[in-house]
């Protein structure tokens, strides 16, 4: 047996027994939950996909994590945690036996590929590392981040070598690779430049100027004659190594292109663009030979197969596209990676949650099981927010839209249009006759659930709406607004009956205590305010957050409020004497959305991560 067929041998030995241990069950729902946490739907967002240089693995660096993936099964067979922010970036050494990642979390961490454990962690910078690039010989490795630097660190001794810096005002460092002889290293630039760094002395050679916007990728061609750069404004530029002149532009892609990747043999290449599009050119001429088609939002990242005859691409909307590279046609989809999350909610039975995404679709899970049981798809916009009518039969969706859903076939049953802008937040009436929509066009509309016809604007406002909420008994509205006034109005006469002020800046979140006599707000100044309903009368603020709070809820019984804030925590406080409680940690990114389930024992959390996190209520746990 040879040494590439033993270390393939020894990979997929390690990962069989890896996944019939506790550490990693069947599962992934299961996999590397945080404490407290029952369950993950959702493995979130892709934002780089690799493939080992033997072709065994596939890895994808996440929003959660790093998933790695059989690619003779396409099944998940491990998640590998330690960043506390976004993965952004992978690079595998040319012996394929360590993997790197880099994090919005502004470390490196460098990963034994056959024990799936950290090596070293680099704390490299204050700010995101957004590429990695192993040299041909693996004895540097290059990383560029937002400061605009690229340092070289020695992968054996972790030691950092050197920084290369164009000074105070340089740009973010998008894209960095080394050239195949390894004595050139190309930094894609911000500012639409692309510096060429001399590995010997280094010292900047050249800086290849075209691009009037910034470079988000930068690729060698395997014989490193030719360098492939992507631009923000859809253009794709070759240009000759050697002479360091332009040779020619490739049009087609209409926004961004995100990534490029050329074909092993270096006659085409593959690029990945925020026009939702795969495009396949033919190097020599310039020439497009094929669309791929599919995704629904903009592809991230695109990669070749070390045999050249798939292409991989992940895409915003979470899906992971497989392409035949000779037709230019499908060969599978790999699902359950998903986009921003922006609310959750329970149905009235507790059995299912709904999620609404950034790639404009719904999702059911099944509470108990964590199994996915339908994506509803409909909405042309982010889905901002999401709720069960009481009866539990129909599901309120808002994005550019209100769009209503019969829970038990997943058909749409209205349209309510009438908003001029997009809408932040729904709230249905405690008897489900009324829905209530908030919007960016500073409009509270009141609409008949019945016929899905308007029924009232409320007027006096000037300011966006981000936040609306139905008292328990149903007669009052809570309204919150960008300008930190909070609104209560009689919801029969359509008349404001008072305004609530104290905030600094937008309302993201009302809530009424299950007995009515309490609203509480939360905003962009990180505090969480109570109300006397009756009243108005301030009654107490909660500070602990130190950023923007984006959701709060009242537990069933009243006595404990959750929130959720920019700095991904989940945030449990005492109604009664305001005192912060705990936290539950775990997702990667902001927390936009929780919810309790009705008898109060799960609590939900939604994350810009891209997953809604399970957490039980313990008796430990104040409710």
């Amino acid at each position: 047996m040879n040494i590439r067929r033993l270390s393939t041998f020894l990979t997929l030995l390690f990962f069989s027994i890896l996944l019939s241990s506790n550490t990693f069950a069947q599962d992934y729902t299961q996999w590397e939950l945080p404490e407290g946490a029952i369950a993950r739907l959702g493995k979130g967002g892709i934002n780089e996909i690799q493939y080992s240089p033997d072709g065994v693995l596939l890895a994808m660096a996440g929003d959660i994590g790093i998933w790695l993936y059989d690619t003779t099964t396409s099944q998940e067979i491990a998640l590998l945690t330690g960043h506390t922010a976004p993965v952004l970036s992978l690079a595998f050494s040319s012996n394929g036996r360590t993997f790197v990642s880099g994090g919005g979390d502004g470390t490196i961490r460098f990963w034994d590929r056959n024990t799936g454990t950290h090596k070293t962690i680099l704390i490299a910078y204050q700010l995101d590392v957004n590429s990695l690039a192993f040299s041909p010989d693996g004895c540097l490795l290059a990383s560029g981040s937002d400061d605009g630097a690229i340092r070289l660190w020695d992968p054996i001794t972790a030691e950092h070598r050197v920084t290369m810096t164009l000074g105070r005002h340089a740009a973010k460092m998008n894209s960095v690779v080394f050239s195949p002889d390894g004595n050139t290293i190309a930094g894609g630039s911000e500012d639409g430049n692309v510096y060429l760094w001399d590995t010997h002395t280094n010292e900047l050679k050249r800086t290849l100027i075209w691009h009037a916007d910034g470079v988000n990728t930068v690729v060698f061609s395997p014989d490193g004659g030719t360098l492939a750069t992507g631009s923000t404004h859809g253009a794709i530029h070759l240009w000759d190594i050697h002479t360091y002149t332009h040779r020619k532009t490739l049009f087609g892609h209409t926004d961004w292109v995100y990534s490029i990747a050329f074909s092993p043999d270096g006659n085409m290449l593959a690029s990945g663009s925020d026009d939702k599009t795969v495009r396949l050119w033919n190097v020599n001429t310039g020439v497009q030979k094929k669309t791929l088609t599919g995704h629904t939002q903009g592809v991230k990242s695109v990669t070749f197969s070390p045999d050249g005859n798939t292409i991989i691409s992940a895409g915003e909307d979470g899906a992971i596209r497989l392409w035949y590279v000779n037709i230019g046609e499908s060969k599978g989809t790999l699902f359950g990676h998903t986009d921003w999350v922006w609310s959750v909610a329970f149905s009235p039975d507790g059995n299912t949650i709904v999620s609404g995404n950034e790639d404009s679709t719904l999702h059911f899970w099944d509470v108990h099981t964590s199994t996915h049981k339908a994506t509803l798809s409909g909405h042309t916009s982010g889905v901002n927010s999401v709720v069960f009518s009481p009866d539990g039969n129909t599901i309120a969706s808002a994005g550019i839209e209100i769009r209503l859903w019969d829970v038990k076939t997943g058909k749409q049953k209205k349209v309510l249009s009438g908003h001029t802008s997009g809408v932040y937040s729904v709230a249905f009436s405690p008897d489900g006759n009324v829905i209530a929509s908030g919007s960016d066009d500073g409009t509270i509309c009141l609409w008949d659930v019945r016929t899905g016809k308007h029924m009232k604007t409320l007027l006096g406002l000037t300011n966006r709406v981000p936040s609306v909420a139905f008292s328990p008994d149903g007669p009052t509205l809570a309204t919150g607004s960008a300008n930190g006034d909070i609104h209560l109005w009689s919801v029969y006469a359509g008349e404001l009956q008072m305004i609530l002020t104290g905030h600094a800046g937008w309302i993201w979140s009302v809530a009424f205590s299950p007995d009515g006599d309490t609203l509480a707000s939360a905003g962009d100044d990180g505090t969480i305010r109570f109300w006397d309903v009756e009243t108005g009368v301030h009654k107490k603020t909660l500070t602990g957050h130190t950023d923007w709070v984006y959701s709060i809820v009242f537990s069933p019984n009243g006595n404990t409020l959750v929130s959720g804030g920019a700095n991904g925590n989940v945030h449990i406080w005492d109604v009664i004497t305001g005192v912060y409680k705990t936290k539950f940690a775990g997702h990667t990114d902001r927390v936009f959305s929780v919810a309790f389930s009705p008898d109060g024992n799960i609590l939900a959390s939604g994350s810009e991560d891209g997953t809604v996190l399970l957490w039980e209520l313990t008796s430990s746990t104040p409710q």
